[in-house]
């Protein structure tokens, strides 16, 4: 097909409150997907990634969200991109798969020839153009992006097994107990627009064996398995490993970053991901200093221009600063992300931390951290408006929003 007759939509799924609990308590405060990572929203990266596929006409955000929650945001991108962008809210769940189809009429008013499925909760350089062009010369109904991890890590993912000359999609199983291969699934798709017709299928047998369990009681009585709604269907288990090795799935393989942000954690991990990949994508983005007129600045930096930092700060590397934050004499971040109308005094120390909203690190405080990002308590994480006095030292530990500390904590989570 040739492009100029190709229409693209992508569509990216950005969960609910309900599936941010592992985020909390910056979910408190904030849709998960709207939490900044490199001082942009979470969703914003995949979005402007988006935006470089040939001919896009339209993206769609899924989700469980209240619209209003997203409203401003929506807008605001829209004109920025000059691509149209518009939040979808899901009435109830239907699965990876089934709240894709339950939108298939939006989706196929643009006439697209092909259909981008992203998940917002994916960090990695989303190679877009690329993997379009692999699909096109594949010539079957859907591509899937795949990365190699380590033996010890894959079965925490979906693993597959790809034919290493053509890339066909042999084999796929969801989080498998022994191990399969180390070639996992990126949680990026680009589909044909067949790939409806893949899930009514699904709907259809689905509602095909419950009316044969209504008839069949000996049947009923048999089954252990769990049943769901006949308009529930998964991307993974219900699509991808049925049709694995009917040479309808192919596959496309990443040699760059690619991380899940599951967890506060992942999120400072990932935030240094995204500004490393800034010096190559978006260089204006970082910020430069020598210690003369402005901060000393070391590696990967963002700070919004409404925040205050002194020129006698030392800032980096691996680290955002949000919108009116105030960055006062003396003070030493590395690795942390700063939000808005946060507050570091005089000579304070921030490692390997989260600062919520409105939060105030006191003078020669210090709030740090051993930076194990899969740990409970890896990172630590002051939630929204919580006052760090004076010398008070923060390790190791998570904050709750509103709360005063005058005495120093190590390894506590302070409700």
């Amino acid at each position: 097909m040739g492009s100029s007759e190709e229409r693209v939509v992508a569509v990216i799924m950005v969960g609910g409150p309900t599936k941010g609990t592992r985020f909390r308590p910056l979910s408190l405060n904030i849709p998960k997907p709207l939490f900044p990572l490199a001082g942009q929203p979470m969703v914003h990266h995949p979005i402007s990634a988006c935006k470089k596929i040939p001919n896009l006409v339209q993206i769609y955000l899924v989700g469980f969200y209240e619209e209003r929650e997203f409203a401003l945001y929506v807008s605001s991108i829209s004109n920025e991109l000059k691509v149209p962008v518009r939040y979808l809210k899901e009435d109830k769940p239907h699965g990876s798969a089934g709240g894709l189809y339950n939108f298939r009429d939006l989706i196929m008013e643009d006439n697209p020839s092909h259909i981008f499925l992203l998940n917002c909760d994916v960090c990695c350089s989303f190679p877009l153009p690329e993997m379009l062009e692999a699909h096109r010369r594949y010539g079957g109904m859907g591509t899937i992006l795949v990365i190699k991890v380590s033996a010890e890590s894959a079965n925490q993912f979906g693993e597959l097994v790809a034919d290493p000359v053509t890339h066909e999609l042999l084999h796929y199983t969801e989080k498998p107990e022994t191990f399969v291969s180390d070639l996992i699934n990126c949680g990026v798709y680009i589909f044909m627009p067949d790939i409806f017709a893949a899930i009514q299928d699904v709907s259809t047998q689905r509602k095909d064996r419950a009316n044969l369990r209504r008839v069949s009681s000996f049947e009923a009585l048999q089954s252990a398995t769990k049943t769901f709604p006949t308009d529930f269907v998964r991307l993974d288990q219900d699509i991808l490993s049925p049709l694995a090795g009917k040479k309808q799935l192919y596959t496309f393989e990443t040699l760059d970053f690619w991380e899940q942000i599951k967890t506060p954690g992942m999120s400072l991990k990932c935030s240094a991901l995204y500004l490393a990949q800034f010096r190559f994508t978006s260089p204006h983005l970082l910020s430069i200093g020598n210690g003369t007129k402005s901060a000393t600045i070391m590696g990967d930096v963002y700070i919004h221009p409404s925040a205050k930092v002194h020129p006698t700060a030392k800032i980096g590397p691996n680290v955002s600063i949000s919108a009116n934050a105030r960055i006062g004499a003396g003070a030493r971040l590395i690795s942390c992300i700063i939000l808005d109308d946060v507050e570091i005094k005089e000579n304070a120390v921030v490692i390997h931390s989260i600062v919520g909203w409105k939060s105030s690190i006191g003078k020669w405080s210090r709030v740090q951290a051993d930076g194990d990002y899969n740990a409970k308590l890896g990172i630590t994480i002051l939630g929204e408006a919580v006052i760090v006095e004076d010398e008070v030292v923060v390790i190791n530990s998570i904050v709750l929003p509103n709360k005063t500390l005058n005495v120093s904590v190590q390894e506590e989570i302070i409700l």
